[in-house]
């Protein structure tokens, strides 16, 4: 499927820029475009309103690994939708270039049963600056405009269209009616228009353990560049974490964020300096320099949330930043093996087999993640439940740990830290080892059926 980009290069936001404007790092053309391939759009037209400069600022193909064709127009929005007729000659996504959204609109979108010649994303609340609001009826749009005397939702900047829609189009440039929202009025009145609904989609992302609507917002103004800012690191933020990450890792991460995003730095650069930084830590624990050890752990923390939360709103991740999750687990209990080997000197083999008990049972744990992952889809085990989602904010994990050792360290207690350390990683792995258990068995009483005997 091809999208069509329509406003690029006009100058949304006065005197703050003469180029396109950036946000958080990348262009608005640029966000869009990356936006739309993580659902699979690979190909395409962007309508500009000059020649040339324009072309230099946007993202270049072969670092996006898309295919984009220009075209130019300096009309409205409807005919230069015209422009793009003759290479979108099959379903095809509209996007209005001053628009930032999440890319769940995109996927759900992709997925609609499309009954008409054009689909219009809606949201259930007032129009605030102008966008075109929408009177829909059982699904299809029955007036639309900006100075529609009823309405129920408004549009959003993304449409899905069959080239049937250019017909409708060319009817109301015929009349004198220029802009692309009178082909759809035209359409509307034909009761060849529907609408998708944001409110459809499911709030919950599995990955993020978080609910959050969907979210766009129009970029006109300085305000809306910056309320897109708040809103695009808010959302990269992932949803219930332990106490450490809550409260004090996530404004950290999010101060680190906002400035990294507007240079050069990628997360694979952040990613290598914490592994870097870990692994210093490691080092000092081993000699013994364990309140220094101790203190970088925490920066290693703060730097382990950000690098992901940094490839979220640069849209750069990849399926080869999922290994970062198998460099953590293996720097993390280097440390607790060198504060074993350091504190080995004193109590012998027992600060080793501590060290290994962690490193077992967080195996385990880890395990019983992704045994209930392969099975129960919807939510991960941390979050599945009640009982899981407050055991979530203190559980065993680094945050946890880290905790621990310091508070260890700092009383000169460093061999009671790891005593700690190993008696609530064994807490956590019984807990989430016996609820996973529990929500399996349930999985396969509702899956068994039953036999009745006469």
């Amino acid at each position: 499927m091809k999208a069509l980009i329509i406003g690029v290069g006009k100058d949304k936001l006065g005197s703050l820029s003469k180029d396109e404007p950036r946000l958080l790092g990348l262009s608005l053309s640029e966000r869009m475009i990356r936006t739309a391939k993580q659902v699979g759009i690979d190909e395409f037209v962007i309508i500009l309103p000059h020649s040339g400069k324009e072309k230099i600022k946007l993202a270049d193909e072969k670092r996006l690994g898309v295919k984009i064709i220009y075209g130019e127009c300096e009309e409205e929005d409807g005919v230069c939708l015209l422009e793009a007729k003759e290479v979108l000659n099959e379903k095809f996504v509209v996007l209005k270039a001053e628009y930032v959204f999440d890319h769940r609109i995109l996927k759900e979108l992709a997925r609609c049963d499309m009954r008409s010649s054009v689909i219009v994303v809606v949201d259930r609340k007032k129009s605030s600056k102008g966008e075109a609001e929408v009177l829909e009826k059982e699904g299809r749009i029955v007036n639309i405009g900006k100075d529609v005397e009823e309405s129920n939702c408004i549009a959003t900047g993304i449409f899905l269209c069959l080239p049937k829609i250019f017909s409708y189009i060319e009817e109301a440039v015929k009349e004198g009616k220029k802009a692309f929202i009178d082909g759809i009025d035209k359409a509307a009145r034909n009761k060849d228009a529907q609408v998708f609904d944001i409110a459809q989609i499911n709030p919950y992302i599995p990955s993020m353990r978080k609910e959050t609507k969907p979210f766009w917002i129009k970029v006109s103004t300085r305000e809306d560049l910056t309320r897109a800012k708040k809103l695009l690191i808010e959302n990269a933020s992932k949803g219930r974490n332990d106490l450490l990450a809550t409260y004090v890792n996530k404004p950290i991460e999010n101060f680190i964020v906002a400035r990294l995003a507007n240079t050069p730095i990628t997360p694979n650069q952040i990613t290598t300096l914490t592994n870097i930084i870990a692994y210093i830590s490691t080092f000092l624990f081993i000699k013994g320099y364990l309140l220094a050890a101790s203190l970088l752990t925490f920066i290693v923390s703060f730097l382990d949330g950000a690098d992901g939360k940094l490839s979220r709103i640069k849209l750069a991740s990849s399926n080869t930043g999922k290994m970062e999750h198998v460099f953590d687990f293996l720097f993390e209990h280097s440390w607790y093996i060198a504060l074993a080997i350091y504190l080995s000197r004193t109590h012998g083999i027992l600060a080793i087999l501590l060290s290994t008990f962690v490193i077992l049972f967080d195996s385990l744990f880890y395990h019983c993640e992704q045994t209930f992952e392969k099975v129960i889809k919807e939510r991960p085990l941390t979050d599945y439940g009640r009982a899981e989602q407050l055991f979530r904010k203190f559980d065993g994990r680094k945050n946890s740990y880290i905790i621990f050792i310091l508070i260890g360290v700092l009383l000169n207690a460093p061999f009671w830290a790891l005593v700690t350390v190993s008696i609530w990683s064994l807490v956590s792995a019984i807990f989430y080892c016996s609820r996973t258990i529990l929500h399996l068995y349930r999985t396969d009483r509702k899956s068994t059926p039953r036999v009745y005997r006469s």
